[in-house]
């Protein structure tokens, strides 16, 4: 059953990247080439790789939390917040690259920054390595929520 739990949790995460993709780049030469970025926007070609690590430490993250039991009692709503935010990481690529609305973007992003933060908190108390392995994630996402910041600004 382990195993099972492993694949699941890191399949969900792939599953989830892959939706964004699929949104994410029919916009990338075309909508996304034409906005106003800062200078430290880096090349596209940094994103997917970012992201396959990001939803792969994710995944064993959750993994390590699962794998810990529904009976304790901090792991159902860890994992429910894993959800949420995870369904907020589709989202955000849903709002910013599917319908071009970079501000509610934004919004979206904060409030995703949010829940990583107060997952990772809720994670501690069950595994310490489940909530460092979201480190990465969040400091990401601070970068995301930055470059999305200032296209607002520019554009």
């Amino acid at each position: 059953m382990s195993r099972l739990k492993l694949i699941i949790s890191v399949s969900l995460c792939f599953l989830i990247g892959f939706a964004g993709s699929t949104v994410t780049l029919p916009s990338i030469s075309t909508w996304y080439a034409q906005l106003n970025k800062p200078f430290f926007n880096p090349p596209n070609s940094i994103f997917g790789p970012v992201w396959t690590v990001l939803y792969f430490l994710m995944g064993i993250s959750l993994y390590l939390i699962w794998d810990k039991g529904l009976r304790n009692k901090n792991t159902p709503k860890a994992i429910r917040v894993f959800l949420v935010q995870l369904a907020l990481n589709f989202i955000w690529s849903l709002i910013f690259f599917g319908f071009h609305l970079p501000f509610l973007a934004f919004l979206t992003i904060v409030i995703l920054w949010i829940m990583i933060f107060y997952m990772i908190k809720l994670f501690k108390k069950i595994s310490k390595s489940a909530s460092k392995l979201l480190i990465p994630y969040l400091l990401w996402v601070s970068f995301a929520l930055l470059l999305n910041f200032f296209i607002v600004i520019l554009n």
